[in-house]
């Protein structure tokens, strides 16, 4: 069975009080390895992320690290609440590299109206300048995440609409089509019974498209899963784990703004071993590692 590894029993990222928009919270971050350093774009808040201390506001920030533990952070953020889709602001980024163009999805919130948020897409060729591309699927719509390289011609994309995890298709990235629920939330499952959704984006083995995804209980907990997809057709799933990888544990995931959580959005593989980013309580940010090799007993 596979199960990740924490290596580090406090948050690798955690609030910066004298930043206004990151004062309170830090959480769901993209994570990208690029020319030998560790890139994360991550998820902000200027009060509590819960909403008892009023209307939060999303930023995106930036954090780059040598050794994946110890980072340093730009003070201002990358992408905030400017554009009228997203009044409430950028949410949950998730990273992908596509020829020498990265491509970042997220959620654009907008906070006018129940279900205003959709999935948005954003592109740059340095992490840090991002170029809005607009909103990708005009409905409410969560937990998008692009694959590294065209499948039979086309982009692919994975995306949620509630409770399970959809598969999509497109020749511009822009526009989609062909949408496919591929994985299914379990009934009676102790941890993936109410919703499920991607967290970072899928990647290559030799055995298929190892995919982490989160899955939430019934009582509202957040839990890290493990699946992999065919390589030529990924809504053909593989195998998956029953048990999950990672579920809260330590006290900062279970104590937080939103208790009970750990919600990754993405991933990479550094000497061997795959580091997994994520969001604790939805209030500061960890990392739990497996070797690759043991991988293979999914």
């Amino acid at each position: 069975m596979i199960k990740l590894q924490r290596l580090s029993e406090t948050p690798v990222l955690a609030a910066e009080k004298h930043n206004d928009w990151e004062a309170t919270a830090v959480f769901n971050c993209a994570a990208v390895q690029h020319n030998e350093l560790i890139h994360l774009i991550y998820r902000a808040t200027d009060v509590s992320s819960n909403g008892k201390d009023g209307a939060y506001i999303n930023s995106l920030g930036y954090a780059v690290s040598s050794d994946g533990l110890s980072f340093n952070r730009l003070k201002q953020p990358i992408l905030s609440n400017d554009v009228e889709q997203e009044r409430r602001g950028p949410e949950d980024p998730r990273v992908t590299k596509l020829g020498d163009t990265f491509y970042m999805t997220y959620t654009g919130f907008g906070g006018r109206f129940d279900g205003d948020y959709r999935i948005s897409l954003a592109s740059s060729k340095n992490l840090i300048s991002w170029k809005r591309l607009g909103v990708l699927l005009d409905e409410p719509n969560k937990d998008a995440a692009l694959f590294p390289v065209k499948i039979g011609g086309r982009y692919a994309m994975l995306h949620r609409r509630p409770p399970d995890i959809w598969l999509a298709y497109s020749d511009d990235l822009l526009h989609w089509e062909n949408h496919t629920p591929i994985l299914q939330t379990i009934p009676g499952s102790t941890w993936e019974s109410s919703k499920i959704g991607a967290a970072g984006p899928p990647f290559k083995t030799a055995r298929g498209w190892v995919l982490i995804y989160h899955g939430v209980s019934q009582d509202h907990h957040y839990s890290l899963g493990i699946a992999l997809l065919d390589l030529n057709d990924p809504s053909k799933v593989l195998a998956r784990q029953e048990d999950p990888i990672l579920k809260p544990e330590l006290d900062w995931e279970i104590q937080g703004f939103v208790p009970n959580v750990v919600f990754s959005c993405g991933q990479l593989i550094k000497n061997d071993q795959l580091l997994v980013y994520y969001g604790g309580a939805d209030t500061a940010i960890g990392v739990a590692a497996v070797h690759v090799n043991e991988l293979d007993a999914i």
